[in-house]
This record gives structure tokens, sequence and C-alpha cells, in this order.
């Protein structure tokens, strides 16, 4: 049975009165459903394909339309005007759009010129600068928009034309037996456009690579894996494209005297081990360079951190600043003269019990005895 023998309107399961979108909307779903794709080595699937092609071909013609409707498959038979057969399916790049999106065409077009590539330099700062912030520069190695034609590509003073192969759509399209495949034009490369006069500075690719210097603003309070964007300051785009994004990774060094763990700092200071049995006030220095007063309570055993708040690492982006934890120290001596051996057996005494030839002032005795042992 052939399209001519059944109505074109049962084919496409639509109404005599059916308008054009409902007609296009019905049509476009059988076709997915009977498309050979969809129904691999289904013969009678292909013929279903094919007939319904040939009375959507019919109907979405006006003209066609209002001859089928008064004098139904006789209207295009014996010179009656130019009938709906012949293999002509009409509309197909409709069908594979639906089917298989864009790359079918339907959507297309010139395509855009792509944007340029985004970059990536990495950059090794102190943990000062990471503190206090800093504007340095750098130098890359980027291709650029060329300055005689401006990024187009055509030697100045003239231009592109349309190219003849696609007729500035860039794709081209070819049957291939039952189908039609699309593609990008292989003379404009997908542009739409051919440039008759490459420039010579460029080669008509419309970018040269050279040597860059940008200045760059690292925020205080940045840690290693900060990144840093700056915007169209990456590779120029071709034919007078877009550029892309330079990201600048951010690594902090280690510092000899700070660990950091995100806004915290930490730090491990040695004292005394009269400083530890007696208490005292020590002085440290932060890492802003200031000398931070920190007091050690009486009793502190090693390993002990005490927290300065307010002494950490600025908020990236923000306000305030962390804490800094000191992690105390106590430092046995290793040498001692013979007063501080025996102030040492004095107090050896008193905590085993045993009589103390000492005074009030013992305890005072032994820190100045000991005070040459630097904190």
């Amino acid at each position: 049975m052939s399209a001519t023998e059944i109505d074109f309107y049962e084919l496409l399961e639509c109404e005599r009165t059916a308008d054009d979108k409902t007609i296009k909307s019905s049509y476009r779903k059988l076709a997915m459903k009977w498309h050979p794709d969809k129904n691999p080595g289904d013969k009678e699937a292909e013929t279903r394909f094919k007939m319904i092609s040939v009375a959507y071909d019919c109907l979405k013609d006006p003209q066609k339309r209002a001859a089928y409707d008064r004098y139904g498959h006789a209207a295009f038979q014996n010179g009656g005007g130019a009938g709906p057969g012949g293999g002509d399916f009409g509309d197909i790049g409709d069908i594979f759009e639906s089917i298989f999106g864009q790359a079918f065409g339907g959507g297309g077009g010139r395509q855009q010129a792509r944007r340029g590539a985004d970059l990536r330099y990495d950059m090794e700062i102190g943990l000062e600068d990471a503190f206090h912030g800093k504007k340095t520069e750098i130098e890359i190695e980027v291709s650029a928009a060329c300055e005689p034609c401006h990024g187009s590509g055509a030697e100045p003073g003239t231009g592109a034309r349309r190219c003849n192969m696609c007729g500035g759509h860039g794709k081209v399209r070819a049957q291939q037996g039952f189908f039609v495949v699309e593609r990008t034009c292989p003379t404009c490369h997908g542009r739409g456009e051919v440039i008759e006069k490459p420039c010579r500075a460029c080669g008509g690719e419309g970018r040269v690579d050279k040597t860059q210097t940008l200045e760059v603003d690292i925020p205080p309070g940045v840690d290693s894996g900060t990144r840093i964007r700056l915007s169209g300051k990456g590779e120029a785009g071709p034919f007078g494209a877009p550029p892309g994004d330079l990201y600048i990774f951010l690594h902090v060094r280690r510092h000899a005297v700070f660990e950091r763990e995100s806004t915290t700092l930490i730090t491990r200071v040695p004292i005394t081990f009269t400083t530890a049995a007696l208490g005292g006030e020590i002085e440290i220095p932060g890492v802003d360079g200031e000398r931070l007063s920190v007091i050690i309570p009486a009793g502190i055993q090693s390993g002990k951190q005490l927290r300065k708040r307010g002494a950490g690492m600025p908020v990236l982006q923000g306000r305030g600043r962390g804490d800094m934890v000191i992690e105390i120290s106590v430092e046995t001596p290793t040498k001692l003269s013979a007063r501080q051996k025996e102030l040492l057996r004095e107090l050896q005494e008193t905590e085993t019990g045993e009589e103390c030839p000492g005074s009030k002032g013992f305890f005072e005795r032994i820190k100045a005895a000991f005070s040459g042992l630097a904190d």
C-alpha cells in the first residue's frame, strides 16, 4: 500500500481541521517513531516513514493542501499538478534535528569564532606577602591579537568575502542515499567567510605570540590554592574572537617560624624550666613584624598551647584576623655551674621531704642563678 492509497490526515493522525502547527507536531512525533535509525532492519518502519513524509510534504504547503482537500489524490494525478510523490521527503532536516540534535542541521548557521583559551600561571609568595598583600608584575608568553589587522586576520585595507562552498552558512550538506549528512565547511572552517588576502604579520590567524607584562594585585589573607582571575588576559581568540582569561594560582612558601592552618598561625616557643615553674612574661615576633607579649602561667608544661586572639592571618575578602597559637617547649639546661647545681640539689631535697637549708627567697635565688639561660 502506498501513501497515495491512504488518507494523508489519517497517516499523520490529524483531523482535517488541524492547523499547520498541529500537523507539523504530529509529523515530527511520527517521524521519530518510525525513523529507520530507530528501527534498524525494519522494512515496514522504513515504508511507514516514507509515507508520512510524503503526506506531510503535501499538507505543509497551503496550495497543495487546498488542492488535496478539494480533489483528494486525484489532484496530483494525470498532470493535475506537482504531486507530493517522487521521493521528495520535505523537511528532512527537521526530522534529523529532532532525533539527533543540531549535528544534522536545523539550528545551524555559521559557527561563532571560538573564544581564546584560558591560561594558568603559578606564583610562589612568602607568608609575609600573604599577610600584607602586595602588588607585583609578571611576564607571560601569550597569543595576543595581531595589531596590524586588529585580530581580523585580513591584510590591512582588505576584508573577507562570503564562502562560496557553503554560501556563508558555515556548514555543507551531502546526500548519502536516504540520509542527509551535515558537516562543517572544509573551506571556511565554519566561519562562513573566507579571507582573500591574509595578514602577513599573523598569517591570517588574527593573533601572534608575544610577551606581556601584567600587574597582579594580591589581597591580604590569601593561601596556597587561592586563585586570582584576570579577565581577558588569556589567549586571544582566532579571527578577532574574544580572549580567554588568565588564572593565577598562588603557593605560599613554608615559613621558618610559623605554620598555618587557614587563618590560624602556630608557632613553638622554647622557655627555660624556671620560667615554666615560676611563670612570667615573654615577647615573641608576630608575622607583621610587631612584638607580641605572652603571659606564661606558673607550672606550665611542654606541649601546652596558649592562644593569642587576633594575632593570626587576615580573613580573605573579609574583616578581622585569626588567632595565633603558641605551643610551649620547656628546655632543660645541659651545662650547669656549681652554684646552679647546688640550688637544684636544695630543690631536690624539698621535693623528697628532706631538710632544706634555704630561706623564703629560695625560688628567687634559683631564678637568679639560671637567668643566664636565655628564653
